[in-house]
């Protein structure tokens, strides 16, 4: 329940849960849902909360406009049931995918984290497409909501390149191979559609999470998400796996504590429906987490290194390469996978950022930056692209090579 921060959190950890034979769920199921995919998806939404997010009080379950407040502006859910002009009816199993594992919707939109994507993208294609099943079967409810209420500039979508280039890296969550298959279970759901970082963890002026402090604890909306660490003193340092998953279910470690305010509205509409098999294997991820120190197999926080690549790559380049490299089709080149950008000498990067490009075909022109950007500046952006968006190019660029090559013909 994105309304009180760490609801969220907990209240999720089960929107994977239902297969627990091994470490991930099975392959996803053909167009055709069956009962098994559907039944499978009506337990992954109760057991992840989904109404509580998707539904205003008083109003019909699923159909939107609860009220999300942000440092920004506030923002109302939107409608999910299958009505076809103001929820989700006209949606494609592909279109739901989209929205879930890459936070764009079916108008191609970005979407904002507040609906956490940047977790959710680490779900299996099964279990995104058995929970679109399930809605599909819900009652239609016409309820049309105006999602966005945010203040400029940040009701501008656009504006979301900024924050997607720096804090969010799409993909499947992988298996370690060095752990258990309960443990990766556990991984998978923390930091999937659990999202428990996302709420027990302090976040910056730009809505990024502070990595350092990944899991040690957070104020949200009055409340605190406490410290899921191995921290003896205030984290879960002293608790058992048992006892964890005891409270995962319960609400209650005995003798110690009891869950609280929205945290109790969790246990009760969510964590209680956990299979034993799974609380198990978030309990044991979670014991694992080191205290005062970064997940595991979380996402990574932005480099300090690639932060000043990636704003100037933003600031110059994105109006016309786009959010994560991808360019026009027929009009603006690729960055991603481009191997011109990944060639193992870095110099036609370095010299198409100095001296631009002409038009070329159905191409435009690419104007050139060697007035606007210090050698160090074309440096940081050459090497950001070069090991960007699954570029696997060496960040080679220095700003010795970029000085020379200023000095040769650009053309």
């Amino acid at each position: 329940m994105r309304k009180t921060g760490f609801l969220i959190c907990a209240s999720s950890l089960l929107m994977m849960a239902i297969t627990v034979n091994g470490a991930f769920a099975q392959p996803a199921a053909g167009p055709a849902s069956t009962v098994s995919q559907i039944q499978q998806g009506e337990y992954l939404a109760r057991a992840g909360d989904c109404v509580s997010c998707h539904s205003a009080p008083g109003e019909e379950p699923y159909s939107g406009g609860l009220k999300l407040i942000t440092p920004f502006g506030y923002m109302l859910t939107p409608n999910i049931t299958p009505d076809p002009e103001t929820g989700i009816g006209d949606w494609s199993a592909e279109d739901f995918y989209r929205a879930v594992q890459d936070g764009v919707n079916k108008r191609g939109h970005y979407l904002y984290p507040v609906m956490p994507y940047d977790f959710y993208t680490k779900a299996t294609r099964a279990d995104i497409d058995a929970i679109f099943a399930y809605l599909r079967t819900l009652k239609p409810v016409k309820n049309e909501v105006e999602v966005n209420h945010l203040s400029f500039p940040f009701d501008i979508r656009l504006s979301m390149i900024a924050w997607r280039e720096l804090y969010f890296n799409e993909g499947v969550q992988k298996p370690d191979a060095t752990r258990s298959a309960s443990w990766n279970r556990g991984a998978y759901l923390v930091e999937g559609f659990g999202h428990c970082s996302d709420c027990h963890s302090p976040r910056n002026l730009l809505g990024g999470i502070e990595k350092s402090k990944d899991q040690t604890g957070a104020v949200v909306d009055g409340w605190f998400a406490l410290n899921l660490t191995a921290n003896i003193a205030n984290g879960l340092g002293s608790w058992s796996v048992a006892d964890i998953a005891t409270y995962l279910k319960t609400g209650a470690y005995p003798g110690k504590t009891t869950a609280l305010g929205p945290m109790a509205e969790v246990v009760h509409n969510s964590l209680s429906y956990l299979t034993d098999a799974d609380a198990q294997s978030v309990a044991e991820y979670l014991k694992t987490l080191p205290a005062n120190s970064t997940l595991h197999t979380g996402r990574k926080g932005p480099d300090p290194t690639r932060v000043k690549g990636a704003k100037l790559y933003i600031d110059r380049c994105s109006g016309c390469h786009l959010d994560k490299g991808v360019g026009v089709p027929g009009v603006i080149p690729p960055l991603a996978g481009n191997e011109v950008i990944t060639a193992p000498n870095p110099a036609d990067v370095i010299k198409l950022i100095l001296g631009g490009a002409a038009a070329h075909g159905p191409f435009i022109a690419m104007p050139a930056f060697s007035k606007q950007l210090s050698n160090q500046e074309v440096t940081e952006i050459a090497n950001y692209v070069r090991t960007s968006w699954g570029n696997a190019a060496a960040p080679n660029a220095t700003s010795a090579m970029v000085a020379k090559l200023r000095k040769t013909p650009m053309n």
